[in-house]
């Protein structure tokens, strides 16, 4: 039996090696954006010294959270690696230290920029010119400790403790993050939705004749029901299971729609809502509940679901629309997973402002690389996939005849994606 090496030595002598040699991917991909250029000139913050730039900052943050690394003070690593630094075009990588300075000055002098920035490139990858559907959702961001701006609100899994409240839109078809908002977590998603649509209203292109909108019952608000009204947009938003609307649910005649989902639907105008409006029903088995985003309500061994809507589709075609909102829960979790939305950097509130909308270009970013560039299925890939098999690949760096080469191994399984991928990014031609 073999017991391994019994002679093997090592040493510290390896030069111009990677662990992300697949990240020369994302920065062609960025290069062929343009990037750095751009950002130089979207964002004309005055720099104290001239050791690094405004767009050497801003991607040194955005770095970290596409290769994994999530908290700032993990950037020592692409600090000590040279290969990194070489493929990113950064020849010092800032500490921690500046990172957080810049974070809290690009709050107070250079988001409002950055915003129109991000808003001017979505606008240029934006591939959907008649019909766009907008998916609405928030989450809870749990701090422990003292950082401003965070409040004791609603958070299922850690009661009584302060988290902020992030507010998101989605574009339901390219998946790209359309609008966001920040708030302390006291602040209720219904109170601050109607800025955001309004946002989000506004950057559609003229071009969209069909508008569709699916939040969950966070968003069940005559406001937000009138507002979309106005706007001539079809909506299906859950309704909050209040006491007239479960008093309903016994008098209802319910059709069977497929398997054991039974539907029906009613008329009713809520207390200060202007107009009544089509409810549908769903109802289903308590053992088997299909889809754990809806609110239920169970009774003699039934759950019930209820969705407010103007939509002119069959109760089980509304329902079957609504459900593909789950895409939003998967981005949500990935955020929060892959690229550390939940990993909040400073102690001030702006500077975690500016952080959280970092975090949504860099989603972005890597979504229209999915999408222009990767050959399926990893256009479906999550960011976690995308690294393992993709980024996080070892590569050596040399220098025949003074050219430089990025070796990465002849064992690495996906060699054929990544040469098509690098096709793809030469032959990229950006929307005008």
């Amino acid at each position: 039996m073999a017991y391994g090496p019994r002679n093997l030595r090592f040493s510290f002598t390896g030069k111009n090696l990677t662990h992300f040699g697949g990240f020369f991917l994302v920065q062609h991909f960025f290069q062929r954006l343009a990037l750095r250029r751009r950002l130089i000139r979207a964002v004309p913050m005055h720099q104290r010294n001239n050791r690094y730039s405004t767009s050497e900052l801003i991607l040194a943050l955005l770095y970290p959270l596409l290769v994994g690394l999530g908290r700032i003070e993990s950037t020592g690593i692409l600090k000590q690696n040279g290969v990194f630094r070489f493929l990113t075009g950064l020849e010092r990588y800032p500490d921690a230290t500046t990172l957080r300075r810049f974070l809290l000055r690009f709050s107070q002098e250079g988001l409002e920029a950055f915003l129109k920035f991000h808003e001017a490139l979505r606008k240029q990858m934006f591939t959907s010119p008649r019909k766009i559907i907008l998916d609405l959702d928030s989450t809870v961001l749990t701090v422990y400790g003292r950082q401003e701006g965070a409040e004791v609100g609603y958070n299922p899994k850690k009661r009584g403790r302060p988290s902020y409240h992030p507010l998101l839109c989605f574009e339901g078809i390219t998946r790209d993050i359309w609008e966001g908002s920040f708030h302390p977590g006291n602040v209720h998603s219904a109170s601050v939705a109607g800025e955001l649509l309004k946002r989000a209203f506004a950057k559609i292109p003229s071009s969209v004749r069909e508008i569709r909108v699916r939040a969950d019952n966070a968003f069940f608000d005559h406001e937000i029901v009138e507002f979309l009204k106005e706007r001539r947009a079809s909506y299906a938003i859950v309704a909050k299971l209040t006491a007239p609307v479960k008093a309903r649910l016994g008098g209802l005649r319910f059709r069977q729609v497929s398997g054991e989902i039974f539907a029906a639907e009613f008329q009713y105008q809520p207390q200060r809502w202007k107009t009544q409006e089509r409810f549908i029903v769903i109802r289903r088995p308590v053992p088997q509940e299909p889809s754990w985003q809806l609110s239920l309500f169970q009774m003699k061994g039934f759950t019930y679901q209820a969705i407010v809507t103007n939509l002119p589709l069959t109760p089980y075609r509304v329902w079957r629309f609504y459900n593909d909102r789950a895409e939003a829960e998967l981005v949500i979790r990935e955020l929060k997973e892959a690229y550390s939305l939940g990993k909040i950097p400073t102690g001030i509130w702006k500077a975690n402002v500016a952080y959280f909308h970092l975090v949504l270009f860099a989603y972005n970013l890597l979504n229209w690389f999915k999408r222009f560039c990767l050959p399926d299925p990893f256009r479906r890939a999550s960011l976690i996939t995308i690294r393992s098999k993709l980024l996080a690949i070892p590569g050596e760096l040399v220098r025949p005849q003074g050219t430089p080469l990025l070796k990465l191994s002849a064992s690495f399984g996906y060699q054929e994606v990544f040469k098509k991928t690098l096709i793809q990014i030469k032959r990229l031609k950006l929307p005008k």
